[in-house]
């Protein structure tokens, strides 16, 4: 029987955790969480530490302050990991990751496969964005196509699934970007680990409930990197 774990990293989303974790109870009733929290001045902590105590499927990890989306999840990689689990969910806590996709997600993982939930593929969509956001997303997603000669359509998106074995044979340790940023470099690390991406259409609603963590620092970093990133891959095939 196939083990899955989805990870879900908090900061200050009491108003939203609940729901995502009934949710994620509700339709993947074979799967466990981990919630990895950031010390959240708000109760986020506390409150899953609580429902821990009446469901034996969730779990919680507490880090010491705010380290990042990225270094949250390599924080529940390693736990995963060592409890040998065999598929590894990313999934955000502000319920624009729906739970009742998970289902999709999950059917497609398999050994040697990292499945994205993808938004800019046929049947895939946003709800409640503006058009910038749009538009942002969109051409973030080409530029990584472009600059790193990956085909994948939505290399940004954080609803996905991992299985151990690719995540394995990825030096997580010398991963250290954030954001979105930490999603772009994952896939091509998966793709460099000999993973094949597939990538599941779904529905991402933009969150009713908290604060979006996206800032312009996020934006930079995954900006910065990627273009080194194209530039390094582009002056090795000039090498070659």
């Amino acid at each position: 029987m196939v083990r899955a774990l989805v990870i879900i990293p908090t900061y200050n989303e009491r108003e939203s955790l609940p729901r995502q974790v009934a949710g994620v109870l509700e339709h993947a009733p074979d799967a466990d969480i981990l919630v990895v929290d950031d010390s959240s001045p708000d109760g986020t902590g506390e409150w899953a530490d609580a429902e821990a105590t009446r469901q034996e499927r969730l779990h919680v990890l507490h880090r010491p302050g705010k380290q990042g989306l990225g270094a949250a999840y390599r924080a529940g990689f390693a736990w995963a990991l060592e409890r040998d689990y065999d598929v590894i969910v990313e999934m955000d806590a502000d319920g624009s990751h729906q739970a009742r996709q998970l289902p999709d997600l999950l059917a497609q993982a398999g050994e040697g496969i990292l499945v994205i939930g993808s938004r800019w593929v046929p049947g895939g969509s946003v709800v409640n964005w503006p058009l910038h956001r749009e538009l942002l997303s969109r051409g973030a997603n080409t530029y990584v196509r472009v600059m790193l000669g990956v085909s994948v359509r939505d290399a940004t998106a954080g609803y996905r699934a991992y299985h151990s074995a690719t995540l394995c044979q990825i030096p997580l340790d010398e991963v250290e970007s954030h954001g979105y940023c930490f999603q772009i470099d994952m896939t091509v690390r998966a793709l460099q680990a000999g993973a094949r991406v597939v990538e599941v259409p779904i529905e991402f609603v933009e969150r009713d409930r908290g604060q979006s963590k996206m800032s312009f620092a996020i934006i930079r970093e995954a900006l910065w990197k990627v273009t080194l990133w194209g530039l390094q891959r582009l002056c090795g095939r000039k090498r070659r």
